[in-house]
């Protein structure tokens, strides 16, 4: 310890130019060894580096206090595939299959009879109004408890289409890396998705290290009751919030009570909270947007894509300077399984 001090006192004492910045941060990664391997040497990644060294050097103009160091990641996209479908509607349309037997009237009611066809083209025309009415019908009328172990359960048996593997294998290891790297400075990472908060809190902590009080998401409205005398939270079929695009500063702010200094997207769901990260911000702050480039060995989509679409926030990122990641170009590998 005396002599990382030590190196370090020595290091602010002899560089003092903005060129030192990105030399005290090479260093840095060096002797922790490459703290993102996985990640191509290049702008973006340099970019990371920096900003962790400047609000991590203290007696710096640019230093942050370790209770200020908050990280906010989107998930769908961001952290794990989203492609060829948001993995929570995957769900969804999983546990209609699932539950039809309790439900004949199914059969003949859309867009539920879409699903038990097969029929996505059905499905794609009963628009937002039919997804929502299948959320309702598949994730209500249970308990928070019972809820947890059918998203664990699903989770253990579903694979993503492409690769035949879990969904939760399916992660972004540059992104793991990150937040790592994020952590051992000092960071509280939280993730910020519009998927479901009570979807995505029963893993979040074996996967990416976040724990459930740490996952800020959407809600279906629950109440309290007692079943054979036993307290339970049942969930009801009527939305509570939704943390998506302007809901996203919202949600932070209730969740977390304090404005990130960095914040990690890949869409226009994602544009609201990299402004309420970056704009007028009286610290240092970063922003980063994921760019899927690369559809041999993941997929490639941004303007026109309905999963996932990058367009608003692809223009905002060259106007705010925020950092672009290719996955094509910036990362080396992409999934831990590789």
């Amino acid at each position: 310890m005396r002599q990382c001090f030590h190196r370090r006192a020595v290091l602010k004492a002899l560089f003092t130019s903005v060129a030192s910045t990105i030399i005290l941060s090479k260093s840095r990664a060096l002797a922790q060894g490459d703290p993102l391997p996985s990640w191509r040497d290049g702008k973006a990644k340099q970019s990371i580096l920096d900003f962790v060294a400047t609000v991590t050097r203290e007696g710096s103009p640019g230093f942050v206090p370790v209770s200020q160091r908050v990280a906010t990641f989107d998930n769908d996209g961001t952290l794990w595939c989203e492609q060829p479908m948001y993995v929570q509607v995957a769900f969804a349309l999983d546990q209609v299959k699932a539950r039809a037997s309790e439900h004949p009237e199914w059969k003949k009611k859309q867009p539920f009879k879409a699903v038990l066809d097969g029929d996505m083209k059905a499905l794609a025309a009963t628009g937002e109004r039919g997804l929502v009415e299948i959320i309702m019908a598949t994730h209500a009328d249970m308990s928070t408890d019972d809820f947890e172990r059918v998203v664990m359960d699903w989770l253990s048996k579903a694979r993503q289409p492409r690769f035949k593997r879990p969904y939760t294998d399916c992660v972004y290891k540059p992104m793991l890396e990150l937040m790592t790297y994020l952590r051992a400075n000092g960071f509280r990472t939280y993730i910020v998705s519009g998927g479901g908060i009570e979807f995505m809190r029963p893993w979040t902590e074996r996967v990416y290290g976040i724990p459930p009080a740490q996952v800020v998401g959407s809600s279906i409205k629950t109440r309290f009751m007692l079943r054979r005398d036993i307290p339970i939270l049942l969930r009801l079929p009527k939305t509570n919030f939704v943390d998506d695009g302007p809901g996203k500063p919202v949600g932070i702010n209730e969740h977390i009570g304090q404005r990130p200094i960095a914040a990690f997207g890949n869409s226009d769901g994602d544009l609201q909270m990299l402004q309420w990260t970056t704009k007028g911000a009286a610290t240092p702050c970063f922003a980063l947007i994921v760019h899927h480039t690369d559809g041999e060995r993941e997929y490639a989509y941004d303007r026109q894509s309905h999963v996932g679409r990058l367009d608003k926030a692809l223009d905002a990122a060259k106007i705010n300077n925020w950092t672009v990641v290719s996955m094509k170009d910036d990362w080396a590998r992409i999934f831990p399984f590789e």
